[in-house]
Order: C-alpha cells, then structure tokens, then sequence
C-alpha cells in the first residue's frame, strides 16, 4: 500500500510530506512514475512530495497517515532504510 504522511517537514523553503510504500520499492516507484513524481525526489526508502502535490498523491490513492504510523509500517515492511546504514 502507498502511504503519505502530513506535510510538515521543511526545506529548501517548501514544505514537504514522504511517499512510501509498505510492500515494496516496486509499488513505490511505479506509483511515483504514474503520479508524475521526478526520480530525483527519492531519499534511501521515500519520496519527498511538495504540499502542494499532497491532495493529488490521496486522489491517485495514497493512503494519508500520520508521521509515526508512516515510519512504523515502513519499518515493519523491513524496507526502512535509514540515514547511514550500509545495507
């Protein structure tokens, strides 16, 4: 499933949400092509996804889910890939 968090993470003057999918990079990376969503705009296991783009990622169906549920079933996905690991 493809899942959205809130756009609450700033940078580069914008505020961004993270786009990640909870079965597999596969799922995630067709979505993001569908969706229009450049390659660059993926971090390690996330793409980051301007406000402005977030009501359109929910109408293509992702699922909007708060910040820390993102993270968990990321990680209980097993296809969290943090800052720094090696794997």
């Amino acid at each position: 499933m493809i899942l959205i968090d809130p756009p609450v993470w700033p940078g580069w003057g914008r505020v961004w949400s993270h786009l990640v999918s909870d079965e597999s990079f596969e799922e995630l990376h067709a979505f993001a092509k569908a969706a229009g969503i450049p390659a660059k705009g993926f971090d390690r296991d996330h793409y980051d996804v301007p406000s402005e783009l977030y009501d359109e990622m929910v109408a293509l169906g992702a699922l909007p889910v708060a910040s820390r549920v993102l993270v968990r079933r990321l990680i209980d996905s097993g296809l969290r890939h943090r800052k720094g690991s090696n794997d």
